[in-house]
């Protein structure tokens, strides 16, 4: 796949909210014109009100999860505490993703310290690790070899990156369309793991010394206190099945919300040529519904309009949509829109299919 114009993005280890006015490179491009509408419109304007109000009620919310978990005690009944606190600690993720992206506030230094805040001490996920990464991926979204999100691991997002693959990897990737979503329930204690292996390491992280300190103490106060409140509240075998549904219904949920994105849809390659806005809107797919999809999926489900202005407000992203897809049309670009489940069935036809090369040769197992 390929296009008459190059368009280099940004720097994939610059901070990237996204633009509110067009990369250089794009001045006068088809998305400089895009970008004046949707700047003209004012959808690129702060929403403070509505970020006040959606900040304070997740926090009440947390704070009945977790009161709610002190006063019930030793019970079974903890499992609902423990379903109920996976939500908030995705809808907590949905907000440092916000402020990630420098949505909510119009300082710099407030976001990051909303998004601290949010990602390391309320839900123990490393934020300035995942800020590189993210910024990563919106840089060159399912672009291969640059975005971390197609990278290859447990599943094989390419047939190339399959073809490689020999013993347990040759068998995942063979059944990978089927035990996508088991291994979801794996994906909260793995981002855990990434965030604080890479503050360990030192990598993963463009932030000072200072900022560092500042997460790993955010990021230990939060594990220290988490199994802390399990073990003293619960009994050891109901502490250990607390934290397995926990993590284990969070990490289902945050990967069902950012699956539908990208997966299945066009990839790139090195040698590909494509401007912004085509990269950003062919590589992207939106999710029809209403309202209480926008809550549920953190306004992801407008996915396209996201990647073209990642520093609009999540409530601005539905007004922005009418605007994004008629423009769109008018210049011939495909807009991918679909239902939620149709999403998913999109994601594991794609996976099955990658599989494909695998289950043809069965002896790789060995």
């Amino acid at each position: 796949m390929s296009t008459d114009t190059i368009d280099r993005g940004p720097d994939p280890v610059t901070p990237y909210a996204g633009p509110t006015d067009p990369p250089a490179e794009t001045r006068g491009s088809d998305y400089a014109v895009l970008c004046r509408e949707v700047k003209g419109s004012g959808l690129l304007k702060r929403r403070p009100g509505y970020y006040s109000v959606k900040v304070g009620a997740n926090l009440l919310l947390l704070a009945a999860g977790w009161t709610a978990f002190a006063l019930i005690g030793q019970s079974w009944w903890q499992l609902l505490t423990a379903a109920f606190l996976a939500v908030m600690f995705t809808q907590t993720g949905f907000i440092g993703h916000d402020a990630g992206h420098q949505q909510i506030a119009g300082s710099k230094r407030v976001n990051n310290v909303l998004g601290r805040v949010h990602a390391d001490l309320l839900i123990g996920l490393s934020y300035g690790w995942w800020i590189t990464k993210h910024n990563r991926h919106h840089s060159h979204p399912n672009h291969v070899d640059r975005d971390p999100d197609i990278a290859d691991g447990a599943i094989a997002f390419t047939e190339d990156q399959a073809r490689v693959r020999s013993g347990a990897y040759a068998w995942l990737g063979r059944h990978q369309a089927w035990l996508f979503f088991p291994m979801l329930l794996l994906e909260g204690l793995a981002l855990h793991v990434a965030g604080v292996r890479a503050l360990l390491d030192r990598t993963g992280t463009a932030t000072s010394r200072t900022t560092k300190a500042a997460e790993a103490g955010l990021l230990t106060a939060h594990l220290v206190g988490y199994v802390a409140a399990l073990f003293l509240v619960l009994t050891p075998v109901q502490a250990v099945v607390f934290l397995l549904v926990h993590q284990g219904l969070f990490g289902l949920y945050m990967g069902c919300s950012f699956a539908p994105n990208h997966k299945g849809m066009a990839l790139f390659g090195k040698d590909d040529k494509v401007d912004f806005l085509r990269r950003q809107v062919l590589t992207s797919r939106n999710i029809r519904g209403h309202r209480l999809t926008d809550f549920a999926l953190g306004g992801l489900n407008y996915q396209i309009e996201h990647h073209l202005f990642p520093s609009m407000p999540r409530p601005s992203l539905r007004h922005a949509q009418e605007l994004v897809r008629t423009y769109c049309a008018r210049h011939g670009i495909a807009y991918h829109e679909t239902g939620l489940l149709d999403s998913y069935a999109q994601v594991l036809r794609h996976l099955h299919a990658v599989g494909g090369p695998l289950r043809l040769r069965p002896e790789l197992e060995y």
